[in-house]
């Protein structure tokens, strides 16, 4: 006699089964990552280890083939699970750098970034006051007796409030900022501050989950070894640290961020000046341009004048971005000509300069493209 079980429903339902004894073991891998976590706070070491991850990849790769598994696949899975380990170690508390905690006054503590630094410096032991702009009658009280004074504030005051905040802090307390201009600003903080001087950008929003694997620029000003402790303090919230000079910074920043904002701002008013709404043209859209829609949506979320300040942020940066005007009206003349060949001459021309870069940056928005399209098709 037939049976009248769907054909399908034994193979789901041990499906399911294996599904379920996954979750189990991820449950059970959680409570483990907690030991961990608390060791490493105990011990004061990186909540991100970065040869040991590294490690752990080769042979999960390895492991996954010789169980006629695939290697990418494979390593993708345990990247999301090691990501979400280091999320879940974001709610909790964090090793400290010194055997005693420092007294830290974040000025813009009340915003995204001071928000977020304030949390992590808190649940690694530190003590922290918050200085934001009604607590100004109080700066005196504030500052006193602190180790480090954080400026978290909008780029176009932050000079203003560094001079004003200067006069009140210890001679020995570190001073440090973090915004995207340093040239003129770390040495406007050797000028006001006898004692030493930081200027920190940290290349992450306030949105952050955690911190680990995040990049912090550091410029020094004066007296390094006395500053020193932040940064070992970042190094073990599993941040990268990456010491530069301020105008190699700058240069750098003029097209990481002035020059790439920029062209966002255009996408997005060329679309608004079509009415092209994102709704009418995401069903029409590969997923290449789905992720660049995506990134320039992303941008106009956010607060207008933060990004007003980045790109118009000095005169170096803002001749930058008329010099790359000058050069699309140049362009124009190959549509307005016609002249096919001349794009294909400028298209080879571009390809030779990125060079072996073009081929690793197919291989890898490739992957996020693929990726993309799999979680939101």
């Amino acid at each position: 006699m037939p049976s009248s079980q769907p054909p399908l429903a034994a193979p789901r339902e041990l499906i399911d089964d294996i599904d379920n004894r996954i979750l189990d073991l991820l449950q059970q891998r959680n409570r483990v990552v907690g030991d961990v976590i608390a060791t490493k706070i105990r011990q004061s070491l990186p909540i991100f280890d970065a040869a040991r991850e590294a490690d752990k990849i080769v042979r999960f790769r390895a492991q996954a083939v010789e169980r006629g598994l695939d290697a990418e696949w494979a390593e993708d899975f345990l990247r999301m699970i090691m990501g979400s380990s280091r999320d879940r170690q974001s709610h909790g508390d964090f090793p400290r750098a010194g055997s005693q905690p420092r007294e830290v006054l974040l000025v813009g503590g009340a915003g995204g970034m001071g928000s977020l630094y304030r949390r992590f410096l808190e649940r690694s032991g530190h003590r922290v006051r918050v200085l934001d702009r009604d607590d100004w009658p109080r700066v005196a009280q504030l500052a006193a007796g602190i180790d480090l004074a954080i400026v978290a504030v909008p780029i176009d005051v932050t000079a203003e409030v560094i001079c004003r905040l200067a006069p009140h802090l210890p001679a020995d307390a570190v001073l440090a900022d973090f915004t995207s201009n340093k040239n003129g600003l770390l040495e406007l903080m050797r000028q006001v501050h006898p004692g030493p001087v930081l200027s920190l950008h940290p290349l992450h929003g306030p949105d952050a989950p955690n911190l680990a694997k995040q990049l912090m620029l550091a410029c020094p000003g004066r007296d390094p070894q006395r500053s020193q402790w932040l940064l070992e303090q970042c190094r073990l919230w599993g941040m990268r640290i990456k010491i530069v000079e301020a105008d190699q910074h700058d240069r750098a920043m003029h097209l990481i961020q002035g020059l790439r904002h920029f062209t966002t701002f255009l996408h997005g008013s060329f679309l608004r000046q079509c009415n092209l709404h994102p709704e009418d043209i995401l069903d029409y859209s590969s997923p290449v341009y789905r992720m660049e829609l995506m990134m320039t949506a992303r941008m106009f979320a956010q607060d207008p004048q933060l990004y007003a300040d980045i790109v118009l942020a000095n005169a170096e940066r803002r001749s930058l971005l008329l010099e790359f005007l000058e050069h699309h009206r140049a362009l124009a003349r190959i549509i307005e000509d016609n002249d096919r060949e001349a794009f294909i001459t400028e298209f080879r021309d571009i390809s030779a300069f990125f060079a072996d870069f073009a081929e690793r940056a197919r291989r890898e928005s490739g992957y996020l493209i693929y990726r993309l399209s799999e979680r939101f098709a």
